[in-house]
């Protein structure tokens, strides 16, 4: 684009009310108009993650209202759907009083733009209906002990990835994880320490993603992780080092000595794939690295035969 026309379209991102952002694929914010760091507190020379935002006006209280009893659980329930679709619409209220028409446009390598308008004349009783309704949708698509996405929206997101490799030739890869030796961890301490433990694993993995990618519970020990448009081997990479930090991790205060493990099976997309051919290739390779171990990766190309059930 030709340098006049990129400095033509600054200087009206800079005049406008309309709040403008980018947020790159590690949701670390690159550009942001007045309107928008004026309304969420950004000085000129920063550039903060979204999280880091959210955090630091939470505490001060300003920016974005939250009336939620937990900020951690709320943002980890919220970074686990954040930019996961390529385009989404929701309305949010401010503590000065405005409440804005937010939009967000997500590129395939994560890039984000964000452009919100003020829509505070809206009648409050059509605000709040609208309101209940977004909340109604994230209940939906989040897991109630973990706060992450949940089997519907993790399923949703599997599909997507074929979907994109059909379309695109896009391959993705997916990984099914389970927590290693878990029936033990609950019959030791109780199953209210295993769902400490469980809201440790979400945490951490979490903390390890990049915007395109999507983790979710599936049920009890068992989580799922996607990664559109990613090699096998990058995949694998990326898990190696959330092994890690999960194995450094002291999730129970009440017993510092505790650490935990988990096995993933992973496995890339074909032209071909049924979500359900997609799905067993991946929990074959976690039946691997069940019988091989546990606490490591095992890639799964091939479908391999199911024998007993990993104990």
């Amino acid at each position: 684009m030709d340098a006049n026309i990129c400095s033509r379209i600054a200087q009206l991102y800079d005049a406008s009310d309309v709040l403008v952002a980018v947020y790159d694929g590690f949701d670390r914010l690159r550009f942001a108009n007045p309107a928008f760091r004026a309304a969420y507190f950004v000085e000129p020379d920063e550039a903060p993650t979204w999280a880091e935002i959210m955090r630091r006006n939470h505490g001060l209280g300003r920016g974005t209202i939250l009336c939620v009893p937990d900020f951690d659980f709320w943002l980890t329930s919220t970074l686990s759907r954040r930019g996961k679709t390529g385009f989404r619409a929701f309305e949010t209220d401010l503590h000065d009083g405005r409440w804005l028409w937010m939009t967000e446009t997500v590129e395939s390598d994560g890039w984000m733009l964000c452009i919100a308008s003020d829509i505070t004349g809206i009648r409050v009783e059509e605000r709040e209906i609208r309101q209940d309704r977004d909340l109604a949708i994230k209940a939906s698509y989040t897991d109630d002990l973990t706060r992450v996405a949940n089997r519907r929206f993790l399923t949703a997101r599997i599909e997507q990835i074929l979907a994109d490799h059909r379309a695109a030739g896009q391959s993705g890869c997916l990984a099914v994880i389970d927590l290693d030796n878990f029936k033990l961890v609950n019959d030791r301490f109780g199953h209210q320490t295993g769902d400490l433990v469980l809201q440790d694993f979400a945490n951490q993995i979490q903390g390890q993603l990049r915007r395109s990618d999507s983790f979710g519970r599936m049920g009890g020990e068992e989580f799922a992780l996607t990664f559109p448009d990613t090699s096998l081997e990058h995949a694998r990479l990326m898990l190696e080092r959330m092994l890690t930090v999960v194995r450094l991790s002291k999730p129970l205060a009440n017993y510092p000595d505790f650490a935990y493990t988990f096995s993933a099976g992973l496995t890339a997309s074909r032209v071909d794939d049924a979500l359900s051919d997609f799905y067993r290739r991946a929990d074959d390779a976690l039946y691997r690295a069940k019988v091989s171990g546990r606490n490591q990766v095992q890639a799964c190309d091939e479908p391999v035969g199911w024998a007993a059930e990993a104990q």
